[in-house]
């Protein structure tokens, strides 16, 4: 097999491989990244680097940065809001059918997934708490035995995985989370549609609200470095 045939593969490589370190922030909002750079991280040639670059400059995760090259792209706080307000509704709604469809496999399916989120909590990796984390709202769509609640949601949990490893930093804010996730399904087990919409709401507003914190916190320490 010609090199120009592993190109595309190598490419999708260097993207997943860039947007978890996107997402686990790992590369934070603002950091210039080089072509030269990746290539010599990845191993690679600077072609498969360019289309990873390309293509998440296209899904809104890279831009440009003048005559620095690029950059990982900020948080934008209304556009965080903008997809928690999306996130709220579609979980609600699906919430609510899964609470009506639940049977006792998608409850054994539902336990697997808090024990799995107590795994990822005692790892204190940011990546397998995002996974774990998405696995269960993802789990909340399939319930619902309604598939566009997951197919309309699909292209913004890339974003909303980023949004997630600013979020999911300290040990009190997962706690949180999987808390709520347990008190969630709690609610779709007892088959109670209304309780379960309300909870997932309030999840997600949560999360946002905890979120927005973050963003200022981060604004207001980059305003003092830029002072300094």
């Amino acid at each position: 097999m010609t090199r120009l045939e592993l190109q595309p593969d190598l490419a999708e490589r260097v993207h997943d491989a860039l947007l978890d370190s996107i997402c686990a922030g790992r590369l934070a909002p603002g950091e210039r990244v080089t072509q030269e750079g990746l290539a010599a991280l990845f191993g690679v040639s600077r072609q498969p680097v360019l289309q990873a670059l390309m293509l998440l400059k296209k899904q809104g995760f890279i831009v440009d940065a003048g005559r620095k090259g690029v950059m990982v792209a900020p948080l934008d706080p209304d556009n965080v809001r903008h997809l928690y307000e999306v996130r709220a509704a579609l979980d609600g709604a699906a919430a609510r059918a899964a609470a009506a469809n639940m049977n006792r496999t998608q409850e054994a399916r539902g336990l697997a997934l808090l024990e799995a989120g107590q795994a990822a909590m005692a790892s204190g990796d940011t990546s397998q708490l995002i996974a774990a984390d998405v696995e269960f709202h993802l789990f909340i769509y399939a319930a619902s035995g309604n598939p566009l609640f997951g197919e309309t949601a699909a292209p913004h949990w890339r974003h909303l995985r980023r949004v997630m490893g600013a979020v999911l930093r300290d040990k009190t804010s997962y706690e949180a989370v999987w808390r709520e996730h347990g008190a969630i399904l709690h609610a779709l087990v007892a088959r109670d549609g209304a309780q379960a919409e309300r909870l997932v709401r309030a999840h997600d507003e949560d999360a946002a609200a905890r979120l927005a914190v973050s963003l200022q916190q981060g604004t207001a320490q980059n305003s003092q470095r830029a002072a300094g």
